[in-house]
């Protein structure tokens, strides 16, 4: 069943119940701000485990503006390749709660995070950097990236690495309507859908790190039983230069989960130095699916 018609099927149901519950929603979801991880936890390994932002001085604070950030893979639909069709991710493991920030850190991996935006030949080299050196990514698409860009989509998924859904357009989702966020997640899982066959598995609010109860509601309203947030923002969105970049990403630890950006030449040049410095520390980079299996 495709999105749309998801969509027409709920629509009367959903807008009786959004009249009884608006009061209730807006309250979750009105602030402009960040979220912050509630009551239910959204670690994989443990909610204590803090949030940071890499950097070389004092912490930063605050998101990407709008418009500036970032399942198992699914199968090809129909589209002819040379490279063969990428592997199966394993199952997320039993309990994986609805929002993952970090995976479990007594592994040897970490998961490399992508908003996928920008330049496709950027974009490009860092697949191509990855795949020479048997990394996997998790690429989080915006959906208008895929009007303009559909052949990504297939590129991304013949390299081994997994999609996932972060809007259509990359807005404040969390000052949203319940309905307005469900059309942001929705219109992107459209485009997933009918280029590659499937939603993917992950979800990604977008200009925030955590999706509030309102957004993860809508995403699930969507197909999407886990959001994806990230433990390590090195701030490549910045342009600090790819040593910048490097240096911050490798203090990353095994179970991290980081956040990068696709269409930055500084972060594109950083990730081969970031790779090979993950590896002579015995650190693996895997898609977010292996990570959490």
């Amino acid at each position: 069943m495709t999105v749309d018609r998801r969509t027409v099927l709920r629509a009367s149901a959903r807008l009786a119940a959004l009249a009884a519950a608006s009061g209730a929603l807006s309250a979750c979801g009105d602030s402009a701000a960040p979220s912050k991880p509630e009551a239910q936890g959204v670690s994989f390994a443990a909610r204590s485990r803090p949030t940071h932002l890499a950097t070389d001085g004092p912490a930063a604070t605050g998101m990407p503006a709008p418009g500036t950030t970032p399942g198992a893979p699914p199968g090809a639909a129909g589209s002819p390749s040379a490279s063969p069709p990428p592997t199966a991710e394993p199952s997320l493991a039993p309990g994986t709660p609805d929002e993952v920030v970090s995976g479990p850190s007594d592994r040897q991996e970490v998961a490399l995070t992508f908003h996928g935006q920008g330049d496709p030949a950027i974009a490009t080299a860092v697949l191509t950097a990855a795949e020479q050196r048997g990394a996997r990514l998790t690429v989080l698409v915006v959906g208008s990236w895929l009007d303009q860009q559909p052949q990504m989509a297939q590129r991304i998924l013949d390299g081994g690495h997994e999609l996932g859904n972060h809007t259509q357009n990359h807005l404040d989702i969390s000052s949203m309507s319940p309905e307005q966020a469900y059309a942001e997640i929705a219109e992107c899982a459209d485009r997933l859908q009918r280029l590659t066959g499937s939603i993917g598995r992950w979800f990604r609010p977008s200009a925030a790190q955590y999706a509030n109860a309102m957004v993860r509601e809508q995403a699930r309203q969507v197909g999407y039983a886990h959001c994806l947030s990230f433990d390590m923002d090195p701030r490549d969105y910045t342009d600090p230069g790819a040593e910048v970049v490097q240096r911050r990403v490798l203090k990353a630890v095994g179970g991290s989960i980081v956040a990068l950006h696709m269409g930055h030449r500084g972060t594109a040049d950083a990730l081969p130095g970031i790779l090979d410095g993950l590896s002579a520390r015995g650190l693996r980079a895997v898609t977010a699916s292996t990570l959490c299996s």
